[in-house]
């Protein structure tokens, strides 16, 4: 069987063949315009899904980083102030050993050491108390404003804890435990002070009240210690967090963004092909006398 080609049907060819060849020059005008390979979800069903993922896991990074960032915050507060209060749990020993020489001090002289205990006391509640965007870094998620009352009491608790989430199945702990740290009450490191100042002005030897410093600087070193562990682990996920971020975005500009150099160069190769196209339609399908009787 034969089929007949008139003019007609060749009119309707090549205009087919035209608006196939405009459609393709106008997706590729814009993709140079917007840079971005998936312009509408029918572009690329798969792609687009596969790039809704990746997006998903960007956003998550991102919340991730965010948290790891204020827990650092945290953490680096909380390393600032263990660091003041060592240096003034040193003196306190010091003054401790100064004190307890009795033959060779005077009244006035152990006053003078019961004075300045006495003023680094409240430079120790005060450290005690630091906060952290209006949150103290020693009393978990206590709402009292203060970790340590005036009376030494403790306003946490052990399950109140302060938590990052730094991954899908990672958090770290960015608050520091003041009850292991400074003590709680009549066992706190307050209270030792209270006890080493109120020895010297009764004259009670304070020797040994040394070995409860020592172990109340060692709780306070083991509690800075666990807080540059926690640091450690936190940087370590920050690094992590980085990386995978580069990552992500790599697989993102791969489904969505575009080579200009190249979509440039096939847009002005498309253009030329659609101009030689319209210039050979013109010159192939001339009008004939029957399309004039019409």
């Amino acid at each position: 069987m034969f089929t007949r080609v008139t003019n007609a049907t060749q009119t309707a060819n090549a205009q087919h063949n035209l608006q196939l060849s405009l459609q393709r020059q106008a997706k590729l005008y814009d993709q140079a315009t917007s840079q971005k390979q998936l312009t509408r979800p029918s572009d690329d069903p798969t792609a687009t899904a596969s790039a809704l993922n990746v997006r998903s896991g960007q956003a998550a990074t991102t919340q991730y980083q965010r948290n790891a960032d204020n827990g650092d915050g945290w953490l680096n507060t909380a390393d600032s102030a263990l660091t003041g209060v060592e240096a003034l749990m040193r003196r306190f020993r010091d003054l401790t050993v100064q004190g307890a020489n009795d033959g060779s001090l005077s009244p006035e002289a152990k006053e003078s050491i019961a004075t300045e205990l006495e003023g680094i006391k409240k430079s120790l509640l005060s450290l005690a108390n630091t906060t952290y965007q209006g949150r103290t870094v020693f009393a978990g998620n206590s709402d009292a404003g203060v970790a340590f009352q005036p009376d030494y009491s403790f306003t946490g608790s052990a399950a109140s804890t302060v938590e990052r989430r730094i991954g899908p199945d990672a958090t770290v702990r960015v608050d520091a435990d003041g009850a292991a740290a400074f003590g709680t009450g009549a066992s706190s490191v307050f209270a030792l002070i209270d006890n080493t100042v109120s020895d010297l002005r009764s004259g009670v030897n304070v020797g040994p009240r040394l070995a409860e410093i020592d172990n109340r600087m060692k709780a306070i070193v083991g509690e800075h210690a666990e807080i540059g562990g926690r640091q450690t682990r936190l940087d370590k996920a920050k690094d992590a967090l980085a990386s995978g971020a580069i990552s992500l975005e790599s697989q993102r500009a791969s489904l969505e963004d575009v080579d200009l150099s190249k979509v440039l160069l096939d847009l002005k190769t498309q253009d030329v092909n659609y101009q030689t196209a319209i210039a050979v339609t013109a010159r192939v399908l001339q009008p004939t006398l029957m399309d004039f009787l019409r």
